[in-house]
């Protein structure tokens, strides 16, 4: 008889736990002394979740909303739940309280674990929607089970786990929400473990492997490119709470990793701190991961020079995993390439004709790819046809098949009948030393009905105004594409995921606009 865990995504790491169970798998800095977890330990609390939510009533297929900070329980939380056949909600907490209850609504929760202050109103919300059982860390407020408790009185190890079915949905995600409600991505076990396989098939993680996080857990691009890769072979993860640029390098340094990875606007304000970074050792170090927006050469080099480790252009998707990687026959990509099609997987670019071409908008079909949007099957009709997910990103390919990310397709706009992706021009003011990070978007305009306009933030050390970066761009790419407008900001507005938010980035130039001379 099949082993139903084979077929589990939440025991993805039972292997490694077996052969290295005294190993360290999670360094947690969100509390201090640091948290350490064997991989042995890891292993056995995720039984005893799954343990401790079957025995108070809840059933495979039920949802479970995990609202968590950074933290090792994410972890164990989110595996363990999908051990009982349960799927986890894993929720961004930066989206407004409004938004989560809409996600709680439309996921259908049945029950929840948070980490008290992970959210000022997530509390009240589950209470509200009379969300049971209750799981809370401790400190747990009143009417909440007490999270470390309820793990220590469930049978773990007596726990049985059910059958999974193909294509069965292992965890259901939802999109940061920046362009409307959030979508619930139904993401399926075998799907999951296929892309776990494969990644470690075609680029092999190795136990000594030490992967450093400070991107939100709840995110994929942590658990795709960190959490599970390193887990399932017995490596580690040392977990930050948040970014700050000092911590993330002293903990790159302290603890050893070899890889990490992150926006561009996190190195460029790593690379502020020159002297912090000059007496550090960074000797382990093997690579870096970059991706999520703009991405410039020059900032690639300095990169590199400043760690002595290699930069890789990263790119991957809530829906359909990283379906571009690094040649697995050693070539190194091109600068501005996120690499090529990964083994296994098939890609298309189609252009606006609905043709494939060099240059086009990118699908991808994989056994990675959802199974489907949550309650929306009309976006299962636009996005997903015959197998192939439609990804709504912009990429052209060159002659020796290396792909190149172009933007979004509905971050297109024309301006005087020119068509501009934000991104080229983004690409452009990142140059200008004095840049650290910039995120263009359409305004109105008098003469070309939208122009573009910027938000950048400055280096410290640098001055530039709105003059003289117009004229760097000016003299550096089309003129119909500078921005007409660009104010220096103190941070640029983002998601949950990091990621920009091109609707605020949009309200907060027309703001600004508005309290002065327009474009």
């Amino acid at each position: 008889m099949a082993d139903p865990r084979d077929a589990n995504l939440g025991y993805f790491n039972r292997d490694a736990a077996a052969a290295h169970g005294d190993r360290t798998a999670i360094v947690d800095l969100s509390r201090m002394p640091a948290r350490e977890i064997a991989h042995g330990e890891l292993d056995s609390r995720m039984d005893r979740v799954a343990a401790a939510l079957c025995a108070r009533g809840l059933a495979p297929g039920e949802r479970v909303l995990l609202a968590m900070a950074n933290r090792f329980e994410f972890v164990e939380a989110f595996f363990g739940a999908m051990r009982a056949g349960l799927v986890p909600v894993p929720l961004n907490i930066r989206l407004g309280a409004d938004t989560i209850r809409f996600v709680v609504d439309d996921a259908a929760c049945k029950a929840a674990i948070v980490s008290p202050g992970a959210h000022a109103e997530i509390e009240a919300i589950c209470e509200a929607a009379g969300l049971a059982p209750r799981l809370a860390t401790a400190p747990a407020p009143e009417g909440w089970e007490d999270y470390e408790s309820a793990l220590a009185d469930a049978d773990g190890a007596g726990f049985a786990p059910p059958p999974i079915a193909p294509r069965q949905v292992a965890f259901l995600p939802y999109t940061s929400g920046s362009t409307g409600r959030p979508k619930g991505v139904l993401l399926a076990h075998d799907g999951m473990l296929w892309a776990i396989r494969s990644a470690q098939r075609h680029w092999p993680a190795a136990p000594d492997d030490r992967a450093l996080i400070a991107g939100p857990l709840y995110h994929k691009n942590a658990m795709r490119v960190s959490v599970k890769p390193k887990l399932h072979v017995g490596a580690s993860v040392v977990v930050l709470p948040r970014f700050e640029p000092r911590d993330f390098l002293l903990a790159l340094s302290a603890y050893r990793c070899t890889e990490a990875g992150g926006v561009p606007a996190m190195y460029r304000m790593m690379l502020a701190e020159p002297a912090l970074i000059e007496s550090l050792d960074f000797s382990a170090l093997e690579v870096l991961e970059m991706g999520s927006a703009v991405v410039g050469a020059e900032l690639i080099a300095a990169v590199e020079r400043a760690f002595r480790a290699t930069v890789i252009e990263a790119y991957g998707l809530t829906e359909g995993g990283g379906p571009l990687r690094e040649a697995v026959d050693g070539r190194p990509a091109p600068r501005g390439s996120c690499g090529l099609a990964a083994p296994e997987i098939g890609i298309r670019l189609v252009d606006g004709s609905g043709a494939e071409a060099a240059e086009g908008e990118l699908w991808v079909r994989s056994p990675a790819v959802l199974a489907g949007y949550n309650n929306r099957p009309d976006l299962d009709v636009e996005r997903i046809r015959e197998g192939w997910l439609r990804t709504g990103d912009l990429f052209r390919r060159d002659a020796e098949g290396f792909f190149y990310f172009q933007g979004r397709t509905d971050d297109q706009f024309s301006c005087g009948g020119e068509n501009i992706n934000p991104k080229e021009v983004e690409l452009l003011l990142v140059q200008h030393p004095a840049v650290i990070d910039a995120v263009v978007a359409p305004v109105p305009h008098a003469l070309k009905d939208l122009a573009p306009a910027a938000l950048v933030t400055l280096r410290p050390d640098r001055e530039a105004d709105e003059t003289a970066l117009k004229a760097f761009a000016l003299e550096r790419g089309p003129a119909y594409a500078h921005p007409r407008r660009i104010f220096a900001v103190d941070a640029l507005p983002v998601g949950g995921t990091g990621k920009i938010d091109r609707r605020a980035v949009r309200e907060r130039l027309l703001a600004l606009i508005a309290g002065g001379e327009g474009p």
